[in-house]
């Protein structure tokens, strides 16, 4: 069974770009995009541990007569087929159940409070839970449609650095595109760095199919960020201490997410690695 990407639509023109954005993620990625189109405002995700529940605003419920056959159309435009995800579970009249077996996810590009709302839909907050629980990684779309021409996995060292390396290379197998790896120093030299990629058995995957390894000094992340090409898909680790625990504005991630118009693909601590 192919890999498949699960999409909530909003039929607004911020919308048609992230739809867009997942389709050609979807290309990419060898995936299929699941369209879902809200009815109602909230929605929850039973994961393992944890039970999120999605608040989205009213605009996600503009137009619904006009929603289904918009993504149909946009879908098609890009020589897809459109699947979609009718909820047939309900934990009340109001609130139903959206699976959490997908390979992956698009959500707003929000994750604190701190976010501007502008655009983009509030899920906030939740967007960090479905992180902390999900087994698959989200992809943060920009505001604007854009193609992604290469692969850009920001590698601190951690194991979810590692397994985001690995999902970059899953990329860079099924879509042929350039993989390129960058790394802030924070007072490792760079044979430590090729030493914990080494210990992962992972240097021969690197030595095949990456096409650099580029170290910064530390300083400013803005510095750091700015190399990195304006049409990459960045993939990204999140772990517990910063991203998902602390929620406070600032974090490496969020850092990033407010730095690079990029579209991020973020690995959560719960991400498992597959082919």
């Amino acid at each position: 069974m192919g890999a498949k990407l699960i999409h909530i639509f909003r039929n607004t023109p911020i919308g048609r770009e992230s739809l867009l954005q997942s389709a050609y993620f979807c290309k990419q990625a060898d995936a299929t995009p699941v369209v879902y189109i809200p009815r109602h405002t909230k929605f929850l995700m039973y994961f393992e541990n944890d039970v999120v529940q999605v608040d989205l605003d009213s605009s996600y419920l503009k137009a619904p007569d006009s929603a289904e056959s918009r993504a149909a159309e946009l879908l098609f435009e890009q020589g897809m087929e459109a699947d979609f995800f009718k909820p047939k579970n309900f934990t009340a009249s109001t609130l139903p159940d959206i699976p959490t077996h997908f390979d992956f996810m698009c959500c707003p590009g929000t994750i604190s409070d701190l976010s501007s709302k502008i655009g983009l839909g509030y899920i906030g907050p939740r967007v960090r839970r479905i992180l902390n629980e999900a087994y698959f990684p989200v992809l943060l779309a920009s505001g604007v449609y854009k193609p992604w021409k290469r692969i850009a996995v920001l590698f601190g060292g951690s194991a979810n650095a590692l397994n985001a390396f690995k999902l970059g290379l899953r990329l860079r197998r099924t879509s042929g595109l350039p993989l390129e790896l960058y790394t802030r120093r924070e007072g490792k030299s760079e044979e430590d760095y090729r030493s914990i990629m080494r210990n992962a058995n992972l240097e021969d995957d690197f030595e095949r199919h990456a096409d650099g390894w580029h170290f910064f000094e530390d300083g400013p992340i803005e510095e750091s960020l700015y190399e990195i090409h304006h049409d990459a898909l960045v993939v990204v680790g999140a772990f517990r201490h910063g991203l998902i625990k602390d929620m406070v504005f600032g974090s490496t991630v969020e850092k990033i997410q407010s730095v690079l118009p990029n579209n991020l693909l973020v690995v959560g601590p719960k991400y498992t690695f597959s082919v």
